[in-house]
């Protein structure tokens, strides 16, 4: 790998962790959401990373763990859509290989947490059921800035590297100079 391809690989990872850091900042703004355009409590989301290039191996134990898991990618438009404080996110690539993609990494889809939402007392809330309970998303503010501290180490360590190949760059045409 020559040094654009270094390059090309630390920035595809500083977009994914660009994105996880969205993923974890529209969980937190809809830790308190009980209503939703399709229904029911706003759910955690997470996103999936995935290698780029042309591993059959690796997309198809991608593909068979998501479906034995009963989880589906969702479009970063629809994870948004109706839901407030939610940023608006760019569509996410399909998983799937091939020669003409950049070695790095990509948010091959962004998943709902499959757990089931907390019930907390208030009859007085307008989306109490009959029983008084409100179902609430089961978001642990904890696990988001973990989450999210993950995601800025991460972004910040890509965004080192790529300043360490620029003067790798720059000093071998300084020696090509003379």
């Amino acid at each position: 790998m020559n040094l654009f391809g270094m390059m090309e690989t630390s920035g595809s990872a500083m977009a994914a962790e660009r994105m996880r850091a969205e993923v974890v900042a529209a969980n937190m703004a809809n830790a308190e959401t009980t209503r939703t355009a399709a229904g029911g409590p706003y759910r955690r989301r997470e996103v999936v990373f995935a290698a780029n290039g042309d591993d059959a191996r690796f997309l198809d134990s991608m593909n068979s763990a998501t479906a034995d898991a009963g989880v589906g990618s969702t479009s970063a438009s629809s994870m948004s859509a109706g839901m407030p404080g939610a940023p608006e996110l760019p569509p996410l690539p399909p998983l799937s290989g091939g020669p003409n993609i950049a070695p790095g990494v990509h948010i091959s889809q962004v998943v709902e947490d499959p757990s089931p939402p907390l019930k907390r007392y208030d009859p007085g809330h307008p989306d109490a059921g009959t029983d008084g309970y409100v179902a609430y998303p089961d978001i642990n503010p904890l696990t988001e800035m973990v989450d999210l501290m993950g995601a800025t180490r991460a972004y910040g360590l890509n965004g080192s590297a790529v300043q360490a190949e620029k003067g790798m760059i720059t000093s071998a045409l300084e020696i090509a100079k003379s």
